[in-house]
């Protein structure tokens, strides 16, 4: 199995952490390194992870390749360059080469600008990753998600998974805000879907496999199991669970597939969109 979505930090590093002073952040605020996650892969039965940037800053792209190289299961690197710079290409050709850097991504929900994805320089930026051919998450909220649709018929050579479902509101057991715009990404056949952070989108204290079954069945549905991955997002699964929780409560859900689904999911589809070598 291919866990398609973690995260490292360390608080001594010069990245900006700020986002984890809020309050409701406390109890991941400490450093989290491939030590800490390779317990809960074993616990598991996970095999490989894929690590997920956190930074705008291409140093962070250095520092976790380091460890990648150090580190036999962590296959991949999903790391950033500045979509909207100039230099945005020089700075893609410094890594993308690398064995293990296998995608970008922006922290695009917590842009002040809902319309920063589509903006013509971003989209520039963009294409520049089409050409070379490595894979775009997108981070969204559900009020960015209209923006899959455009950007899989502006950019259809563009490998681009959709991150933790676009956070659908799980804790309302809201759909309808979120579903058509769901059904029109998954149209397009260069858009997948991560299986990843849906306990913290659920009442943290009170939530239950049952609660991610409506948003998971609904993945499924439109983009089936060989466009949908798992991911733990870890370690921010722990405001509302530990990683075996979570995976336990996919695998729950999941009950129904057959072994071949299950595997598309929990390996094959990663390893395709990712190119990870067996």
């Amino acid at each position: 199995m291919i866990d398609a979505h973690q995260h490292f930090w360390q608080l001594s590093q010069p990245f900006d952490y700020a986002w984890l002073d809020s309050p409701d952040l406390e109890a991941i605020r400490r450093d989290y390194l491939p030590n800490d996650l390779k317990p809960h892969l074993d616990a598991t039965g996970v095999r490989q992870s894929i690590f997920v940037q956190t930074q705008h800053n291409i140093e962070e792209n250095r520092w976790v390749l380091g460890m990648a190289e150090e580190t036999d299961w962590l296959v991949g690197v999903v790391g950033w360059v500045d979509l909207a710079s100039e230099s945005c290409e020089e700075q893609l050709l410094e890594f993308k080469d690398h064995p293990k850097f296998v995608g970008v991504r922006h922290v695009t929900h917590d842009e002040p600008d809902d319309d920063f994805i589509v903006r013509p320089g971003v989209l520039r930026g963009l294409k520049v990753l089409e050409k070379h051919g490595v894979p775009f998450d997108l981070l969204f909220h559900v009020r960015h998600l209209k923006h899959a649709d455009q950007l899989a018929r502006e950019l259809p050579s563009l490998p681009m998974v959709i991150d933790h479902l676009a956070k659908p509101r799980i804790r309302d057991r809201s759909v309808d805000d979120w579903l058509p715009q769901l059904k029109a990404a998954a149209r397009h056949e260069n858009v997948f879907c991560k299986l990843s952070g849906m306990i913290t989108e659920a009442d943290w204290g009170n939530w239950k496999p049952a609660d991610l079954k409506p948003y998971v069945d609904a993945a499924l549905e439109h983009f089936g199991p060989g466009r949908c991955m798992y991911g733990s997002d870890w370690p921010v699964c722990e405001l509302a669970g530990s990683y075996e929780q979570g995976h336990g409560a996919l695998r729950e859900v999941l009950g129904s597939l057959s072994s071949d689904e299950f595997s598309e999911i929990f390996e094959g589809t990663a390893r395709r969109f990712y190119r990870i070598a067996r």
